[in-house]
């Protein structure tokens, strides 16, 4: 059992369990005023984000290279934190063409908590520990541990056990000098100060984490050639909007007309960097996908390597 006034002192100390006094009136306050403080609160998220590029950088480049070695990315958290993880990763597959189980999210007292508070949950170290065995975790997987407090006890029993298997590992918090930043390679802090709500970190701190993750997948998948410049081309086709996203993609890279980037991309499955380099180098669908699988998937190498390049 955790001693309730131990805990109580340790939490008086973190900025994100601060009271903020100039909203001591909050509940006082007309809707627009209200809605004013929300956005005057927000502001102090890309401050804080802006202080902590060093890290930020430094975790982008840990997560591309275990995802370049053909590792996952893995997002572990409690309550927000953990739902935020889930709501990246499951973006990944769409946005860049990925497997899902690439970029994973697990959230402590598993599925259920998605959608419902699993009381102490977030308390279990020893579950922590266990998530990561269960997911198989190994030397080129990066596991990438999210607590706004940085002293989550599940969070940190999941970084050490990743650390134990050889995984990379980033801390992802929003206190100054966090146990997770020392129990993590690479710490990232976004300190944004306390709640307009105190204590209530989905707010701010979400904000920023939210934004933290996807900086890191985002620019992961860059650093690992899944865009072409700023556009998606391994976006995977699956409704209308993303079929007519394609089209518009082939045609802006290639100077494609929609007819001719039309037949490319069904002559290659929807696949829009094939369909590229089938209007840019006159290949068929098979001498592209070739192209491609001797570049690892980047398209810009691909269209080097193949005769006629500028």
């Amino acid at each position: 059992m955790v001693d309730l006034d131990d805990l109580r002192h340790q939490l008086a100390s973190l900025t994100t369990e601060a009271i903020d006094p100039d909203y001591s009136d909050l509940d006082l306050r007309s809707t627009p005023e209200l809605v004013a403080a929300m956005i005057d609160h927000n502001r102090q998220v890309t401050e804080a984000l802006a202080d902590a590029s060093t890290a930020l950088a430094a975790a982008v480049d840990v997560a591309a290279e275990r995802l370049q070695l053909g590792g996952r990315l893995v997002y572990v958290g409690a309550g927000t934190p953990g739902r935020l993880g889930i709501l990246d990763a499951s973006e990944i597959p769409p946005t860049f063409g990925e497997p899902a189980e690439r970029v994973v999210g697990i959230i402590a007292g598993g599925e259920q908590a998605i959608r419902w508070a699993v009381e102490n949950a977030e308390d279990d170290l020893a579950a922590g520990r266990d998530d990561i065995a269960r997911a198989g975790i190994g030397p080129d997987d990066c596991v990438v541990g999210l607590t706004a407090s940085g002293r989550t006890p599940y969070v940190l029993g999941a970084i050490a056990e990743a650390r134990a298997r050889g995984a990379a590992t980033i801390g992802v918090s929003c206190n100054l000098g966090a146990e997770l930043s020392a129990a993590a390679d690479v710490g990232v802090e976004v300190v944004v100060g306390p709640e307009l709500l105190a204590g209530s970190t989905r707010l701010k701190a979400g904000t920023a984490q939210k934004i933290v993750l996807n900086t890191i997948s985002t620019l992961a998948m860059v650093r690992i050639g899944k865009t072409y410049g700023n556009r998606m081309v391994d976006v995977r086709a699956t409704n209308e909007k993303l079929r007519a996203r394609a089209v518009r993609t082939v045609m802006g890279v290639a100077d494609a007309d929609p007819a001719v980037a039309r037949r490319a991309l069904a002559a290659t499955g929807w696949e829009v960097k094939p369909a590229i380099l089938m209007c840019m180098r006159g290949l068929t669908a098979d001498a592209a996908a070739r192209a491609l699988s001797e570049t690892g998937g980047r398209l810009r190498e691909a269209l080097d390597s193949v005769p006629g390049a500028v």
